[in-house]
């Protein structure tokens, strides 16, 4: 049987997320790992400490046949690695957070640079693009419009609160054109603003939208 889910978050919640900021970038992605410690010193810095704890642990135990057997370990999602680098590359992953620890030496202030920060950042943002935004919209809502009234009617103020403050945090990274739209689709849109808009402009309508 595999592991449930708080056994799972206990053991490897946080080296879950280090692993999956390298998701689409390859295991010697650099910026991977500076996107996760910029995201996760401006929001959640205890949890760096906590994710080299269990890298390390994964490193230096990986599962032996019993528990291949019942299933209760890790997936390490495929990011080309040959089986034999994989402890080295757990190891390398916690020492260069241990090292971001010892030195709190943090990545620079910047906007997000790959997928998985965009998502970190921007959590309910990429919740509405993603779920609302897909290249089936139009057939299933119509338009921009009536996708954005189905969000609202059906999620809670707290989050939509949240949203709002995430369009303005976006909007106040400076970006331009092409940059907001390199984001929307990292946050998941499949579809382009509305007729006449720019990203830009869609997104600072939006942000007035819901704050009003």
């Amino acid at each position: 049987m595999s592991l449930n889910p708080a056994e799972h978050d206990r053991k490897y919640g946080e080296l879950d997320q280090v692993v999956r900021s390298h998701l689409g970038l390859g295991a010697r992605a650099p910026e991977a790992v500076d996107g996760y410690l910029r995201q996760t010193w401006r929001t959640r810095p205890w949890a760096i400490a906590v994710a080299a704890e269990q890298l390390r642990t994964l490193a230096d135990n990986p599962p032996g046949r019993l528990r291949l057997r019942l299933g209760e370990y890790y997936r390490l999602p495929d990011l080309g690695l040959p089986p034999e680098e994989i402890r080295d590359w757990l190891a390398g992953l916690a020492d260069r957070l241990d090292e971001s620890l010892a030195t709190g030496q943090a990545p620079p202030p910047g906007p997000p640079a790959t997928p998985w920060e965009w998502r970190a950042r921007f959590p309910e943002l990429a919740q509405l693009l993603g779920g609302w935004f897909t290249q089936d919209m139009p057939d299933e809502f119509g338009d921009h419009e009536s996708a954005l009234a189905d969000y609202l009617e059906g999620t809670d103020p707290g989050l939509v609160a949240q949203l709002t403050g995430e369009l303005h945090d976006l909007l106040a990274l400076g970006l331009d054109e092409d940059e907001l739209a390199l984001a929307l689709a990292a946050l998941g849109a499949e579809v382009v603003p509305p007729a006449s808009l720019t990203p830009g402009a869609w997104l600072t309508s939006l942000a007035v939208r819901l704050r009003g």
